[in-house]
C-alpha cells in the first residue's frame, strides 16, 4: 500500500443563477503512490463551492467586497483581484443574471424588446465583456454589436441604467488598443460626448429646481406658524433624495463614459476631434462634483489635455484654478496627488499662476511640504511661483522657508534634490527671505556644506545670498578667505565661476581687497583668465565683475594696472565686441580706475581706452552709453585733448541725426511749420564753439550734459538696492568714501548671470 497525495487546483468563477453568490470551480487531482514512491494510480474530480454574498446591495463597495473574498476563500488565487482592475466598480444588479457566450442569439432578441428587456439583455452581454477573453469573439459578432450601437443611439434618454450598461460594454473594448477602430467605426465616441454635454446640462436643472425649493423652504422658515410650511419642507426633502438618487445614476453614466474617452484619447487626433466638440468645458464643469472616483478620472483627463496650450487656454477660460482650489487639500489622497499634477503642468503659464497666488494657493501648498506623499509636486509648483519675483517676497509669510532649510541640513547625498536647491535657489533672489535664511546658523551651515561638498548649485544659491545690501551682506566678512581659497584651475569650473560671483557680490567697505588679493595670488589667475580662449566665456565674464569690484579700491586698481591688466581687457573688448554683458562690465571697470590718480594716467594716456569709449557712446544698448558717457565726462576733465575728441564727436552726432531727419522727410518750405519748437537743430560747426556758452568750461571742470556726472558735483541717483544718496560735494578733485571709492557713482551693470533682485531670473532645473 502506498500514501495518497492530493492536489487541488483553482477554476473559473461564476455568478450563481438565483442567489446573490459566487460559484468557485476547482479540481482536485489524488494521486496514490507505490512503496518505492512512484505514482501507481491518479484520478481527478471537479467540485464547486458556493460563496454566498449576503450584504451584496446597490451601495455595496465591490473591490472591498472582492478582497474579503479572496482573503476567506482560499481556492481563489489573490491575482483574480487584479483580473479587472482596469474597469470601473460594476453594477451590483449584474449578479442577478448568468450569462453565458453561447446564448448570445437569445441576449441580441432581448434589444429588440422593450427598455426593461433591453436593459436587461445589455446587462448579460456586459458581463461577457467584462472577462477580456469574450471580447474577440463579440468582436466577430457584429450584430450584437451593431445592435448595441443602435439601441445606445435610439434609446440613451430612455434609461440611464441602459445607456450605462452599453457604454461600459465598448469601455471594455476601448482599454486594447486594436479595438479602438471598433468604436469610431460605430461613432460611439461623438456619441458618448453628446450623452455627457446632455447629462451635465440635466444636472444643471436639477440644481436650478432644488434651489427653488430650498428658497421657497428658507422663505417660510420666517413664518413658523405658515400653513404650507412642513408641506414645503417634505416636497424639498422628497426632491432632494430623489436627486440624490439620480445624481448617483448620472455619475456613474459620466464615470464610464469618460472612461472610454480618456482610452480613445491616446489617439491624438481622436483627442483634438473631442477639443474641437469642448471636452475641456464638459470636464471643467464636472470639477463641481462631489464623487471622488468621477473626481479623480476627470482631472486624470484634464492633466493629460494640459499639455498642448489649446487645451490649456480652454482650461484658463472656464476658471479652472478657482475649482481646483478646493480640492487642495482633501481627504482622497489620489485625488489630491493627481490634482498636484494637474497644477503643476497649469504652472508653466505665468498668468496661471498668478491665479493660484490670488486664489490663495501659495500657503495650501506650502503646507503640503511636511507630506513626504506630496512634498515633491508640491514644490515644483512653488518653484514655478517664485519664478515672478513679484511673488518672492509672499514665501516670506508663510514657514516654508523654514521648512526648506529643514531639508537641506537633514540631506545626506553630496548633491541636494534638483527640484529643493532650484526653488531655493529662486528664493534667495528676495532681500527679505535672505533674512530667514540667514538666521540663527543659516548662512554659516550653507557655506560649510557647500565648500565640504563643493556644490555649485549651492553655491549659486549662497551667491544670491551675497548680492543683498545690508546686514547679510556683512556676515560674509568671515568667509571671503574661504571663497578666495577655491579660485584656483583645480576646482571645477562651476563651483569657481559661483565663488567668483560671490566675492564679486561683496561691495564691504571693511573689507581690504588688495590683502585678499595678494595673499590668495588672484591677480595672476584673473589675468590668465583673460587670455583669448583660456576659460569658457561665463567664467571670463565672472572675471571681469571681480576686476571691476575690487578695482573700486584704489591701491587693487593700481596693482591691477601695474600687472597689465588692461590692455588684456581691451584686447577682450575687441574680441567681445558684440556682446553687451562683456562691452558693459569691462568699461564699468574703465569707469572704476579713471577715479584713481594711480590707474586715470594709465587709462588715458598709456591705452586706446578713450577712443573704444567715444565708438561706443552710441550704442544701442542703454546700459552701455550710460556708462560710457560718465566715463568719459570724467577723461574730459583731466584730458584736454581728449576732451576737444569727445566733444567733436558729440558735434558730428547731433549734426547727423539732424541731416539724416532732414534728408528723410525731405522738408520743404511748405512743411517746415510742421515741426515748431520741436525741431531738431543742427550743432553749430566746432569751430564755432564761442558761440556755444552752454559748452564752456567753467572754473570746476566741463559743465556736464544732461545724465552725466561731473566729478565735483553729482545729482541725486538710485543705488541698484533702493538707497538713495543725496548730492555731494567733494574737496579737491574727486570725492572718496572710507573704501576708496568715490562717493556718488554708478551702481555696478546688472548682468544676465550675476543678476539683480529686479531681474527676472531663475535656475531651470532639468533643462
Amino acid at each position: 500500500a502506498g500514501e495518497d497525495i492530493g492536489k487541488v487546483k483553482g477554476g473559473n468563477i461564476d455568478v450563481h443563477p438565483s442567489e446573490k453568490a459566487l460559484i468557485v470551480h476547482y479540481e482536485v487531482e489524488a494521486t496514490i503512490l507505490g512503496e518505492m514512491g512512484d505514482p501507481m494510480l491518479g484520478e481527478r474530480k471537479e467540485c464547486q463551492k458556493i460563496i454566498r454574498l449576503k450584504s451584496l446591495n446597490a451601495n455595496t463597495d465591490i473591490t472591498s467586497l472582492a478582497r474579503k473574498v479572496v482573503e476567506e476563500c482560499k481556492l481563489i488565487h489573490p491575482s483574480k483581484l487584479n483580473e479587472n482592475s482596469w474597469l470601473p466598480n460594476a453594477n451590483p444588479k449584474l449578479f442577478d443574471y448568468i450569462a453565458n457566450i453561447n446564448d448570445m442569439d437569445e441576449y441580441i432578441e432581448l434589444l429588440y424588446e422593450d427598455i426593461p428587456d433591453k436593459v436587461r439583455g445589455s446587462a448579460l452581454i456586459l458581463q461577457l465583456a467584462r472577462n477580456p477573453d469574450n471580447l474577440e469573439e463579440l468582436l466577430l459578432n457584429e450584430t450584437a454589436l451593431g445592435a448595441l450601437a443602435r439601441v445606445l443611439r435610439e434609446d440613451w434618454k430612455q434609461s440611464v441604467e441602459l445607456a450605462t450598461n452599453i457604454i461600459y460594454i465598448f469601455f471594455c473594448f476601448s482599454s486594447f488598443s486594436q479595438f479602438h477602430g471598433l468604436i469610431t467605426h460605430y461613432k460611439i465616441g461623438a456619441l458618448c460626448m453628446n450623452i455627457i454635454d446632455h447629462e451635465l446640462k440635466r444636472h444643471e436643472l436639477w440644481q436650478e429646481e432644488l434651489s427653488k425649493k430650498k428658497k421657497a423652504d428658507i422663505l417660510l422658515e420666517w413664518h413658523l406658524n405658515h400653513p404650507e410650511n412642513q408641506t414645503l419642507r417634505k416636497d424639498y426633502e422628497k426632491t432632494f433624495k430623489k436627486y440624490q438618487g439620480l445624481v448617483v445614476k448620472q455619475e456613474q453614466l459620466l464615470r464610464v463614459a469618460l472612461y472610454l474617452l480618456l482610452n480613445l484619447a491616446e489617439d491624438t487626433r481622436t483627442e483634438l476631434k473631442m477639443r474641437n466638440k469642448n471636452i475641456v468645458h464638459m470636464l471643467v464643469k464636472a470639477l463641481d462634483r462631489d464623487n471622488f472616483e468621477l473626481l479623480i478620472l476627470v482631472v486624470s483627463f484634464l492633466k493629460k489635455l494640459s499639455i498642448f496650450m489649446e487645451n490649456k487656454n480652454d482650461m484658463v477660460e472656464m476658471d479652472i484654478v478657482e475649482k481646483l482650489v478646493k480640492m487642495i487639500p482633501c481627504e482622497h489622497e489620489d485625488l489630491l496627488n493627481i490634482t498636484l499634477r494637474l497644477l503643476l503642468n497649469l504652472s508653466f503659464d505665468t498668468g496661471l499662476r498668478n491665479k493660484m497666488v490670488q486664489v490663495g494657493l501659495l500657503p495650501k501648498l506650502t503646507a503640503l511640504l511636511g507630506n513626504d506623499n506630496y512634498k515633491q509636486i508640491a514644490m515644483c509648483v512653488l518653484y514655478h511661483i517664485s519664478m515672478d519675483d513679484r511673488f518672492k517676497s509672499m514665501f516670506a509669510y508663510t514657514d516654508c522657508i523654514p521648512q526648506l532649510m529643514k531639508m537641506l541640513f537633514e540631506c545626506s547625498d553630496e548633491r541636494i534634490d534638483l527640484e529643493l536647491i532650484s526653488f531655493c535657489i529662486n528664493l534667495a533672489a528676495n532681500k527679505r527671505n535672505v533674512q530667514l535664511i540667514c538666521e540663527g546658523n543659516g548662512l554659516k551651515m550653507l557655506m560649510k556644506r557647500a565648500l565640504k561638498f563643493k556644490d555649485p548649485l549651492l553655491m549659486k544659491m549662497i551667491r544670491n545670498i551675497s548680492q543683498h545690501d545690508g546686514p547679510t551682506k556683512n556676515l560674509f566678512i568671515d568667509y571671503v578667505g574661504d571663497l578666495a581659497a577655491q579660485i584656483s584651475n583645480d576646482e571645477e569650473e562651476e563651483f569657481v565661476i559661483e565663488c567668483l560671483g560671490t566675492l564679486a557680490n561683496l561691495t564691504i567697505p571693511d573689507l581690504d581687497w588688495e590683502l585678499v588679493l595678494k595673499e590668495y595670488k588672484l591677480v595672476p589667475y584673473l589675468k590668465d583668465k583673460l587670455k583669448p580662449g583660456a576659460a569658457e566665456d561665463d567664467l571670463v565674464l565672472e572675471v571681469v565683475i571681480m576686476i571691476g569690484t575690487v578695482s573700486m579700491d584704489d591701491s587693487c586698481a593700481a596693482l591691477l594696472a601695474k600687472s597689465g591688466i588692461i590692455p588684456a581687457l581691451i584686447e577682450l573688448l575687441n574680441a567681445q565686441q558684440e556682446d553687451d554683458e562683456f562691452v558693459c562690465q569691462i568699461i564699468y571697470v574703465f569707469y572704476q580706475m579713471v577715479f584713481h590718480q594711480a590707474t586715470r594716467d594709465v587709462i588715458i594716456k598709456e591705452t586706446q581706452a578713450p577712443a573704444y569709449l567715444i565708438d561706443l557712446m552710441h550704442d544701442k544698448n542703454n546700459e552701455i552709453r550710460k556708462v560710457c558717457d560718465n566715463t568719459l565726462d570724467i577723461i574730459a576733465e583731466y584730458d584736454e585733448e581728449w576732451a576737444k575728441k569727445i566733444q567733436s564727436e558729440k558735434f558730428r552726432w547731433h549734426n547727423s541725426q539732424w541731416l539724416e531727419m532732414v534728408e528723410s522727410r525731405q522738408m520743404d518750405e511748405s512743411e517746415q511749420y510742421l515741426y515748431g519748437d520741436d525741431r531738431i537743430e543742427p550743432y553749430i560747426h566746432e569751430g564755432d564753439i564761442l558761440e556755444r556758452p552752454d559748452l564752456f568750461y567753467n572754473s570746476d571742470g566741463l559743465i556736464a550734459s544732461e545724465g552725466a556726472i561731473s566729478p565735483d558735483f553729482f545729482n541725486d541717483y538710485h543705488l541698484q538696492n533702493g538707497d538713495v544718496v543725496g548730492q555731494h560735494s567733494f574737496p579737491g578733485s574727486l570725492g572718496m568714501d572710507g573704501f576708496g571709492q568715490p562717493v556718488g557713482i554708478l551702481g555696478r551693470p546688472a548682468t544676465a548671470y550675476g543678476f539683480r533682485p529686479d531681474e527676472p531670473y531663475y535656475y531651470g532645473y532639468g533643462s
